[in-house]
């Protein structure tokens, strides 16, 4: 049997699910979590879900040009991307760029005779009322999108799709502030998602429905992502999550994409937000 990329991706992500772990929700001790010993960047939000812990990594030759080799019987693990080829589009045989996922395999430093990290590892404090980061990064998402941002006393928060707008109770009713921003940052992915910007809401999900699934994962792996980037930390578990696992194995295992889809919409999101360019030729998941 062909190895299969997207296959061994599920399969992680279903064992987790099945655990009861939602593994996207990570306390990441730096805005970075996991990260490539050779750039100092961070992996994207598919690669910071299927690396094992935080910290730098590094390929099993650059390890060995450190004069720190990989130390014996130490297992790998996968960094996925896409790389963008030469193709054709089947309805209108016009040129086109089709994304093909690759992977290469990496070594945390710790799987290394030796290794030292080389860059600097962050604590971020927590619980602060409220939070200077978030609150840049949301004023500068609203001022450029034009999305509407109510905190009002409420039950509820959600994101209405036929006003552009994102309403969420007080930060006075939430017990923690992590939590609080958790909320904010999920809603704040679900607006990235109306026909004026990247077009992924197109109608109306009903609950527990795969439509539903895709897009609350979206949203979480974002809402993650985020929160871990301005260094707060929430707990592993949040509403409905029983009824949210269910929704996302019965995807998954529909659908052995599912994931992939989910983790690439959830970068342009957070890149949307961020006020980040994409690259144009070769994009790492």
């Amino acid at each position: 049997m062909a190895f299969d990329l997207y296959q061994q991706i599920t399969d992680r992500i279903i064992a987790e699910l099945e655990k009861g772990r939602i593994p996207w929700h990570k306390p990441w001790k730096c805005c970075s979590g996991a990260v490539s010993r050779a750039t100092g960047k961070p992996y994207s939000v598919l690669n910071q879900l299927m690396l094992p812990k935080p910290g730098e990594y590094v390929t099993f030759n650059q390890a060995i040009e450190e004069g720190h080799p990989v130390k014996k019987g130490e297992k790998a693990s996968m960094v996925f991307f896409f790389k963008f080829i030469d193709g054709e589009d089947k309805d209108t045989g016009k040129p086109k760029k089709i994304p093909l996922l690759k992977y290469y395999s990496v070594f945390h430093i710790s799987q290394c005779d030796g290794m030292k990290p080389r860059f600097t590892v962050s604590d971020f404090p927590s619980n602060l009322e409220p939070d200077d980061r978030a609150e840049k990064i949301l004023a500068d998402y609203v001022k450029r999108s034009g999305v509407t941002l109510r905190m009002e006393q409420s039950d509820c928060a959600f994101y209405r799709p036929s006003t552009d707008t994102i309403v969420i109770p007080d930060l006075g009713q939430f017990v923690d502030v992590a939590e609080y921003y958790s909320t904010l940052f999920h809603e704040t992915i679900h607006s990235t998602g109306h026909p004026s910007r990247l077009n992924r809401i197109t109608d109306i999900a009903m609950f527990g429905s795969e439509n539903y699934s895709k897009e609350e994962l979206v949203a979480e792996l974002g809402a993650s992502y985020l929160v871990n980037t301005v260094g707060l930390k929430t707990p592993s578990s949040f509403g409905n999550s029983a009824g949210y696992i269910q929704g996302w194995l019965s995807a998954l295992k529909n659908d052995k994409r599912f994931i992939v889809s989910a983790a690439g919409k959830a970068e342009k999101a957070v890149q949307m937000i961020l006020g980040e360019n994409e690259k144009q030729d070769e994009h790492s998941l």
